[in-house]
């Protein structure tokens, strides 16, 4: 799999979790804008493989979350054998201004609630 696939993977399962677990509205007017990335290719991938991405949080910032992302064959039972990890931070914005604002009550309680803060490794 070509290496942009895993950025998207690991954009789209930290998006999704959002929308779904802590009530991030797309439309709304606070977004989340990407303001680093990094990736650490371990293991190829080939396509049609189901991959699963693993997230947890290795900062929670007054404006910011930085996510800590592994990159997992599907079923995986853990963070042992990724295929590759990953970081990125989203800065939170007014959507008019830009200008960052405080993470949203909402994503604040579910990341402080569901995953685990602190980096952690494979």
């Amino acid at each position: 799999m070509n290496n942009t696939v895993y950025y998207e993977a690991m954009d789209s399962a930290v998006n999704t979790w959002m929308m779904r677990r802590a009530d991030l509205d797309p439309g709304g007017d606070v977004i989340g804008l990407a303001r680093a990335s990094s990736c650490e290719f371990l293991a190829p991938a080939s396509f049609p493989e189901v991959l699963e991405v693993d997230i947890a949080v290795a900062r929670l910032g007054t404006t910011a979350i930085t996510w800590d992302l592994a990159i997992l064959r599907q079923g995986a039972s853990g963070r042992e054998a990724p295929l590759a990890m990953g970081r990125f931070t989203h800065v939170f914005v007014d959507r008019k201004e830009r200008r960052p604002v405080p993470i949203p009550a909402p994503i604040r309680a579910a990341v402080e609630a569901e995953l685990h803060i602190g980096a952690r490794q494979p």
